[in-house]
């Protein structure tokens, strides 16, 4: 089911009830309770972001161009990803999600909603084949777009959601997409993405695919320079 569409705007996420809302002692409710009993988000955004730089390399090892990728291979993922941090990992979330005003499908329709997602677009777009670099971009952002819009997981579903781009574009044959979410005009780009997002919720994948056109276009001019 789709959600109400609303612009979506930067802001935190408002939790509306379940055990996963539960913060870390101590870290003025701005870290969510965690394994190693870090307080401080700096230090938090640092050990996901090892954490997530060690199973990007994992799974650029593991995954073929023969990979179907399945929900419970997505699970998975998560688990080797945030496992170590925290304790609900790899598990679809259990609280209510929104932010900026954009109420994310309720967490009582995650797992059918996943099952949905893997035996539809995961199942017709992956593994994801070699073509013209605009079909396969559109495979991607189709299976961008409503994964994120079910939102299985508390935490890191566009990290999650951008490493699954990145080896479906591996798959194709095609170097991972460059971002740009940090360094000059960060801002407006991440912006940009957030829009391309909001339009793939209402099925409307245009933008998105052309986002990653762009994104995959910068990595194979860098290329060509070095």
């Amino acid at each position: 089911m789709k959600p109400k569409m609303v612009k979506k705007r930067p802001g935190r996420y408002t939790t509306l009830k379940g055990l996963e809302a539960q913060t870390e002692p101590g870290s003025r409710r701005r870290v969510l309770r965690n394994r190693l009993g870090i307080r401080r988000k700096t230090d938090m955004d640092q050990a996901e972001f090892e954490a997530l730089l060690r199973v990007q390399a994992a799974y650029l090892k593991r995954v073929s161009p023969g990979t179907r990728f399945t929900a419970e291979m997505i699970c998975r993922m998560h688990q080797d990803w945030l496992g170590e941090i925290y304790e609900w990992a790899g598990q679809y979330r259990m609280v209510e999600l929104e932010k900026g005003g954009f109420k994310w499908p309720p967490a009582y329709r995650v797992p059918q909603n996943m099952e949905v997602f893997g035996k539809g677009l995961l199942a017709r777009h992956t593994p994801c084949r070699p073509g013209p670099l605009p079909e396969v971009c559109r495979r991607i952002a189709e299976v961008h777009a409503e994964l994120l819009l079910i939102h299985p997981f508390r935490e890191g579903n566009g990290r999650l959601a951008r490493l699954l781009a990145d080896l479906m574009a591996m798959q194709a044959g095609l170097p991972a997409p460059v971002y740009s979410f940090t360094g000059r005009g960060a801002k407006k780009q991440r912006t940009r993405y957030l829009e391309c997002i909001n339009q793939g919720y209402g099925g409307d994948y245009g933008v998105l695919t052309d986002f990653f056109r762009a994104a995959i276009e910068r990595r194979l001019r860098d290329a060509r320079r070095t």
